[in-house]
């Protein structure tokens, strides 16, 4: 159970590359994203995941997700530097959340969704998949505080390994 500020990673959903004119930004998902989005949106809700704050790349795939994930956040917006972020861009973000709210999901890609949860657990998540989730449980601290001590990873999602909670 959880004892702190607890912060989701979220990588987007499967998506496509069929149409090339398109930029890397501008890429929609797949039919496996549209499938897999909502499937993790079901399983956070079975867990009564609704986090006080979500945070999205405003790619067109990381939008997508969100909105099929499904999830009732208090608060939700894009943040342009989570596009394009490092994992230490990321951590920034996590240390900028306002200490009103007890949790938040960033919704981003790789490789640096997967070295944040690596750099704050200890765990090593050398390839998060698409449209996983990690939870991680920060401890009793101020966001601002976040990587200052090591986390707990309280769960790893996605959608090859069945079924959830």
């Amino acid at each position: 159970m959880a004892e702190g500020r607890i912060l989701y990673l979220v990588r987007h959903a499967k998506s496509g590359w069929e149409d090339v004119r398109l930029s890397d930004f501008n890429r929609p998902l797949n039919p496996r994203g549209l499938r897999d989005a909502p499937e993790m949106g079901r399983r956070l809700r079975l867990r009564g995941i609704r986090p006080d704050l979500v945070l999205c790349s405003p790619a067109r795939r990381a939008r997508q997700t969100l909105d099929l994930l499904g999830l009732e956040a208090r608060h939700a917006a894009y943040d342009d530097a989570i596009y394009a972020a490092s994992v230490h861009d990321l951590l920034s973000i996590a240390r900028a959340v306002d200490d009103a709210f007890a949790s938040a999901m960033l919704i981003g890609h790789n490789p640096a969704m997967s070295q944040l949860a690596g750099l704050l657990t200890g765990v090593n998540i050398d390839h998060l998949p698409t449209c996983g989730v990690v939870t991680i449980d920060l401890g009793p601290v101020r966001w601002k505080e976040a990587g200052a001590c090591p986390a707990r990873l309280v769960d790893f999602d996605y959608p090859k390994k069945g079924g959830g909670a």
